[in-house]
């Protein structure tokens, strides 16, 4: 439902985005990562078409967005960055002036107002002046906007930025439920929001494409993956642990007086962690602690642009 190929973006010596190209399809949320100066926000600018590339192309449903922008926007809804407003407008009176541009009228146009206010929480401020409204209800109102028309393809870009917690919770939830039907791309800083709602990533850094795969692939790329942390209150050695099946290595941590604590690496798939709690239990090993690293998307994401700003 998006293809990007070998898009390119150059302000004056400049290079924002360099030879970029990927695809996301139906039923995908993309989480599009990257630090700040990537050029995340310039490749969705040129993807929704308020940009034009330097080289390359971008198309949406099959409707290339420079050969042919109306077909292509029709298809898309678009949080941007900031969400800019008219601030002397109302929810009620932009998410109107929206339809209206959409092409929605009548019966369909209240109907789809009232089910979107409803979907954002944003009924209570219907009446108010959207500039004397919160961060995060601004944020709302924008993205009520974008998925007024009901698009097939939607592009966000921080939709969670300025909630709170329980408003976070409640845009991620919407987001899984649209992303049955539709093609997301969800730009953000919180990488929490990648294992809880993308399929997906993409790591862009200095305008290049770094890494793209699923949020598993991305947590696997972590030096610690896999580890298990074990603590005992015996006297364990590291050649006991050594010596059991699948135990690739084991590294000696500090621990307090009368505890031995060790992080175990395993080799391969081999499964250390029952052969650790197999022979804690055989050898009367008093074991106090275990857990096993899952990897930590922020030291991945460091990892990956490393030497990028």
């Amino acid at each position: 439902m998006i293809e990007i190929r070998n898009l390119s973006k150059r302000f004056g010596p400049l290079h924002a985005v360099e030879d970029l190209s990927f695809h996301v399809a139906k039923g995908e949320v993309l989480g599009f990562l990257g630090p700040n100066g990537a050029g995340k926000s310039t490749t969705m600018k040129m993807l929704t078409g308020f940009l034009e590339p330097s080289a390359g192309s971008a198309s949406v449903c099959g409707h290339d967005v420079q050969k042919d922008p109306l077909a292509a926007k029709r298809n898309i809804g678009y949080l941007p960055e900031g969400a800019p407003l008219y601030g002397d407008m109302t929810p009620r009176g932009f998410l109107n002036f929206v339809a209206e541009i959409r092409g929605l009228s009548g019966a369909q146009r209240k109907a789809r107002i009232d089910e979107v206010v409803d979907r954002v929480h944003i009924g209570g401020v219907m009446g108010q002046r959207i500039e004397t409204l919160s961060k995060g209800f601004k944020r709302r109102v924008g993205l009520a906007q974008a998925i007024l028309h009901d698009p097939p393809v939607l592009i966000l870009d921080e939709p969670t930025d300025g909630l709170d917690p329980n408003q976070k919770h409640d845009v991620r939830a919407l987001i899984l439920e649209m992303a049955q039907d539709k093609c997301i791309v969800l730009s953000t800083h919180i990488l929490e929001e990648v294992p809880a709602v993308c399929t997906r990533a993409i790591v862009i850094a200095k305008g290049k494409l770094r890494f793209d795969g699923t949020p598993e692939d991305m947590r696997r790329k972590a030096a610690g993956f896999g580890s298990i942390s074990v603590q005992f209150a015996s006297q364990v050695s590291s050649t006991d642990l050594e010596g059991l099946s699948g135990v690739q290595k084991v590294q000696a941590q500090p621990a307090g007086e009368g505890l031995t604590s060790f992080t175990v690496f395993p080799s391969g798939a081999s499964n250390a962690l029952e052969s650790v709690t197999r022979a804690a239990n055989d050898r009367n090993w008093n074991l106090t602690n275990i857990s096993v690293d899952g990897g930590h998307l922020d030291e991945v994401f460091r990892q990956i642009t490393a030497g990028s700003n």
